[in-house]
């Protein structure tokens, strides 16, 4: 059995490739069950956020199971194979770990160190176990990044004062502000009308750092009203009105700044539904969406400038120079970590023979139980056979434990090999399929 992660992320693919491989939590047990279907997909899961989408694997055949994900993507997509390739990145065993491991870090994030990513991974636990798309193998690996993430942020300052997709984005409406003024810095907020389309987790995010950057109020759209409601309830020093999804055209009119974030499959805000508008100023707008929630036709107009996820590199490289030397920190943690997992998997090359040889102890057991207990009599007592069975289960689990204890302890593999060889000799142990 081979571990592998095939996906891309956003240093790999552009945002209208992103896009189109984004799998809503609605589809998700469906998509699972579809990479399951197939015969060479033992174990799998996915992570699907707005900046990668990544497929974590246990495959029967590396090459044929990777052909098995590929085709999928394909599929979701509407992308060929061939035109998928040049965006995709494919791991293998322990640099499949690794990457895990620096993704649930928050060390693989366009904004180096975020948080949102470690509940993405959490997540993605949770779906797998709830949709049984993984066993054990996936199960242990999957489970230890998320404990891991949690070490890297207890151990490290690399979550201290980390920012997220959402302020980057607060930002680059900032800096973006302050270069149409004629300054490269970023500008307080307390001028502009703002709009932010969305009520969820990143929307949660954007009122809290306008907020903290000097934005006096804030029009909330959803489709939902009580639930913006709910939102902006826990920003009482925030102004905020709440409206439904319908006045959209009216925020767009009157707003100069615009911030997306919704679940929509397809762009709500288009060049077509803006020409039809009948703006009073500039607009601004911000896409966290991914998929967008704006079209690119939209920046096209006289007077509207939009932005997409890929547009925050530029305020996310001023973080990164200050907060290289505490990744590295965490990279040599990680590295720990890894050759945990990696020492656990190698002493599973045990547990084909020993679970033999387990077997034939057990028959001999059974076998010399059950002379024992014919000869015993009719006069045993049912408690008495139970204390004598558990006496005879006992000793089999005393001799085990020291050779098998030894056997799955971290070690060279040729030096478990070789123990391997031994106890299959000694023990008359026929040949048998070795591999996890």
């Amino acid at each position: 059995m081979h571990i592998a992660v095939v996906g891309l992320s956003h240093h790999t693919a552009p945002v209208e490739i992103r896009e189109r491989l984004s799998i809503p939590e609605q589809t998700m047990e469906a998509s699972l069950q579809q990479l399951r279907s197939d015969e060479q997909v033992l174990e799998a899961s996915i992570l699907s956020t707005c900046n990668r989408l990544e497929i974590y694997t246990l495959l029967r055949h590396p090459d044929q199971g990777i052909d098995a994900v590929a085709s999928f993507l394909s599929e979701v997509s509407g992308l060929d194979v061939e035109d998928l390739q040049p965006h995709l990145f494919i791991y293998h065993h322990a640099e499949a770990v690794a990457h895990l491991l620096r993704v649930a870090s928050g060390l693989d994030s366009l904004v180096l160190g975020e948080g949102q990513i470690l509940s993405q991974v959490k997540k993605m636990v949770r779906l797998g176990q709830d949709y049984r798309s993984i066993g054990p193998i996936l199960n242990r690996l999957l489970t230890q990044a998320v404990s891991t993430g949690k070490r890297v942020r207890t151990e490290t300052n690399l979550g201290t004062g980390a920012v997220s997709i959402s302020s980057a984005a607060v930002e680059l409406a900032q800096l973006k502000l302050g270069q149409s003024r004629g300054v490269d810095e970023l500008v307080s907020l307390d001028q502009e009308q703002v709009a932010v389309v969305g009520a969820g987790r990143m929307a949660r995010l954007l009122l809290q750092h306008l907020q903290s950057k000097g934005c006096r109020g804030v029009v909330l759209l959803n489709r939902t009203v009580a639930r913006a409601e709910s939102l902006v309830a826990d920003f009482p020093e925030l102004p905020a009105q709440c409206r439904p999804l319908s006045d959209l055209d009216h925020c767009l009119s009157t707003c100069s700044l615009v911030f997306t974030s919704t679940a929509a499959e397809e762009p709500i805000i288009t060049g077509t539904r803006l020409e039809g508008l009948n703006r009073r100023s500039s607009l601004m707008l911000i896409d966290i969406g991914v998929p967008r929630n704006i079209s690119h036709d939209a920046g096209q107009l006289p007077g509207v400038d939009a932005f997409d996820v890929d547009d925050l590199q530029e305020v996310v490289a001023r973080n990164h120079e200050a907060r290289r030397e505490i990744a590295a920190e965490a990279e040599g943690l990680l590295q720990g970590e890894a050759q945990l997992f990696l020492d656990w998997w190698d002493g599973l090359e045990a547990v084909p023979l020993v679970n033999r040889l387990r077997n034939q102890l057990e028959d001999i057991r059974e076998q010399e139980l059950q002379k024992a207990l014919s000869r015993m009599g009719p006069d045993l007592s049912p408690r008495e056979r139970k204390v004598v069975e558990a006496l005879s289960k006992g000793i089999i689990n005393k001799i085990l434990h020291t050779p098998v204890t030894n056997l799955r302890a971290p070690q060279p593999r040729p030096q478990r090999q070789q123990a391997l060889r031994v106890l299959q000799e000694l023990f008359a142990l026929s040949e048998t399929d070795q591999e996890r």
